[in-house]
């Protein structure tokens, strides 16, 4: 099936697709969008616009939750806490600058907004700060995918719409293989080396 004839038949509710999608996250979709706007199907404005919004939203629901219900879902599903642990690490380090680039950080991304909500940091400051990073990352992906779309069709000419989004495709599959190969594995925890005990068998040294 051609991925762009199928985002010409969804039409303009194609955006809203793209809403639902990046609410929940979707760099690659984005990507895929972008090269459909440089094919002129979509409007690439419009589609910033609503990958934008969603991804706003999105994080904005998981920091509510956090805030409300973090600690009932931690003790519900432990396995979370190092994620979490991680990104509040990440905060308390790097405050602003974090809150404006865990999008693009790949291993704590998924429990960022979540973890944020647990903190002390107050919505208002982390809706502005949202707000704008959730800007810069839905125009840098639609861009990226607008600039390989117009890199391909400028190497491939008119073979670019067969054969353009396959290649994309290979390519971002091979990138997201190297990113989760490159994560950083846990630190192994520090041997555990029990307090001396004296033996009860030795009788005491006279004084």
């Amino acid at each position: 099936m051609d991925i762009l004839e199928t985002i010409k038949d969804y039409g303009n509710y194609y955006y809203a697709i793209v809403f639902m999608w990046t609410f929940l996250e979707g760099e690659t979709f984005v990507i895929f969008s972008g090269v459909a706007a440089r094919e002129g199907i979509l409007d690439l404005p419009t589609l910033i616009a609503f990958a934008w919004l969603g991804s706003f939203l999105g994080d904005q629901l998981y920091f509510l939750i956090g805030r409300r219900y973090g600690a009932r879902l931690l003790l519900r599903f432990p396995r979370w806490k190092p994620g979490v642990d991680h990104a509040l690490n990440l905060l308390k380090k790097y405050s602003t600058g974090f809150i404006l680039s865990f999008r693009f950080i790949y291993g704590v991304r998924n429990f960022s907004s979540f973890a944020m909500g647990m903190s002390g940091l107050a919505w208002s400051r982390f809706a502005m700060l949202n707000f704008i990073a959730a800007g810069v990352w839905a125009v840098c992906f639609a861009g990226a995918g607008y600039l390989a779309g117009m890199a391909l069709q400028h190497l491939l000419g008119d073979l670019a719409t067969g054969f353009g989004l396959l290649m994309l495709a290979a390519f971002l599959i091979a990138i997201v293989v190297l990113v989760k190969m490159s994560r950083r594995r846990p630190a192994p925890q520090p041997a555990v080396v029990p307090a001396t005990v004296p033996n009860r068998n030795v009788p005491a040294q006279a004084e």
